[in-house]
């Protein structure tokens, strides 16, 4: 062999192997699954999500009557607060498994963002109310009153009453506060934010190493969350919602399955998380809007959400409608 067929040989195997590194480089760089090449970007310590948290406040998500603006004072603040407890706490309503004497949690302060008391949690568009389009607004009833009828099969009650979810939007998204079990406990590592809601079972992962999301087909529960680190703030956005989680009472709430809700996560201090969200929903709303609550700091504990087990309660509720319905016929028929 001649020096320079050596020299040939050797500079074909070094193309080769240059080839093969370079379509392996992608592979080895990326990993399985992802769609990106940055590496996650982590926040500074002083950033850190973690902690017990709750977020009740007594800002409504839209605006009520007796304000005219997205401030207040803290004289009509201080009224309203009261006016909503004395409404709630109602003696009237504390039945068996009613409000104040049980484990319910509502009002407190209304929300103090910026130096400046929100009289609601939207804050975009400027009126504070949800821009429904005249399709969305009947998609919205129509999904009231199929809440309100639908007592023929167990699998047309709301999630929460068949213990698959924490009510009012309080382990879904946006995360919204509840009338009860309104802490959240966060852990985050390198790859994942995990949110465990006290209202509901399941936690909630975002998957931080992510860029691309379920195909349509897969719909969890809580929707599909994939989110980075802009500097102090953790973006997450959510796709794939559940039909099932469309409706949100009482506010009421409607957000299709193929909406996109964008949660800006940002620790202000170190008793607050400000919470930014934005719902994407061309099906049902003229716009995106745009909301902010407060996540305060708290000691807890954290309690078991037992629900019902095994949706024990759900025959209760069913045979409650068909004994109804045999009075309303025996009322009919003159009886």
């Amino acid at each position: 062999m001649t020096a320079a067929h050596a020299i040939r040989i050797a500079t074909a195997r070094i193309s080769a192997l240059s080839l093969a590194l370079a379509m392996l480089w992608p592979v080895l760089l990326l990993g399985p699954g992802t769609a990106s090449a940055q590496p996650p970007r982590r926040p500074p310590a002083s950033a850190s999500l973690e902690g017990l948290w709750t977020n009740v406040s007594a800002t409504p998500l839209e605006r009520p009557a007796p304000f005219d603006g997205p401030t207040t004072t803290e004289a009509q603040a201080a009224a309203f607060e009261k006016s909503s407890a004395a409404a709630f706490n109602n003696a009237d309503v504390d039945d068996i498994g009613g409000r104040q004497t049980e484990w319910w949690e509502t009002g407190g302060a209304m929300l103090r963002i910026r130096g400046q008391i929100h009289t609601s949690v939207i804050v975009d568009p400027a009126d504070g109310k949800l821009p429904y389009t005249p399709a969305g607004r009947a998609l919205m009833e129509a999904a009231r009153g199929a809440r309100l009828a639908g007592f023929d099969n167990p699998e047309t009650r709301p999630s929460s009453e068949r213990c698959l979810m924490g009510g009012s939007s309080s382990s879904s998204v946006p995360t919204l506060p509840h009338w009860d079990n309104s802490h959240y406990q966060i852990v985050q590592t390198p790859g994942y934010v995990v949110i465990r809601m006290e209202s509901g079972r399941d936690p909630r992962i975002i998957r931080l190493r992510e860029t691309r999301h379920l195909t349509p087909g897969m719909r969890p529960w809580m929707g599909d969350s994939i989110g980075h680190w802009e500097g102090r703030t953790l973006v997450v956005e959510t796709t794939n919602l559940n039909p099932g989680e469309a409706y949100k009472s009482p506010q009421p709430l409607y957000i299709s399955p193929n909406a996109k809700v964008t949660e800006r996560f940002t620790r202000i201090s170190a008793g607050e998380i400000l919470y930014d969200f934005t719902v994407d929903d061309p099906a049902v709303f003229a716009r995106p809007w745009r909301g902010e609550l407060l996540f305060h700091a708290s000691k807890g504990p954290l309690y078991e959400f037992a629900c019902h087990e095994g949706n024990y309660s759900l025959p209760g509720i069913l045979a409650g409608a068909r004994h109804d319905e045999q009075v309303a016929a025996k009322t009919a028929a003159g009886h």
